[in-house]
């Protein structure tokens, strides 16, 4: 079974959460078995990343960047990239904000961790009911994309 990582920072008013929740969902429709992980809860530790066959990220905006959670998650991959396991993998991600949206330019930096599979999904505020359908279809896509690689 494809083994998928949805991690991703939400606190205060949960909508980041909410939109990996329908990723999960939508990986989980692809066949996936799915670990969901909160960075704001705690530190992702990197040497459980080479089990997982792809990734879907998720951040607010904050001050027009992602979370500082998921810049030290991309610092700690960086810092292991040459170890075995840490290859390549599709990812995919997604972002909420209020009122900026600026941060999708620095989820650029993700294309080191392999291909983006779909468009960054991005939600104003709390995600709406289309928002969160696209997030299942971009879990779904990245499912598909993943098993079609493996």
């Amino acid at each position: 079974m494809v083994q998928a990582l949805v991690l991703y920072h939400s606190q205060e008013h949960g909508n980041t959460k909410r939109m990996a929740e329908a990723v999960a969902e939508g990986l989980r429709k692809g066949g996936c078995e799915v670990t969901l992980h909160n960075a704001n809860q705690g530190r992702f530790p990197i040497e459980n990343y080479p089990k997982y066959d792809c990734v879907a990220l998720g951040s607010p905006d904050y001050y027009s960047y992602m979370a500082g959670t998921m810049k030290t998650f991309l610092d700690d991959w960086y810092i292991s990239r040459n170890k075995p396991g840490y290859h390549v993998r599709p990812y995919a991600a997604f972002l909420s904000h209020g009122g900026g949206g600026r941060a999708k330019e620095s989820f650029s930096l993700f294309t080191r961790l392999g291909s983006q599979v779909g468009k960054i999904v991005i939600s104003y505020g709390s995600p709406s009911e289309e928002i969160l359908k696209e997030c299942i279809k971009l879990g779904s896509d990245l499912a598909k994309t993943t098993s079609n690689t493996r």
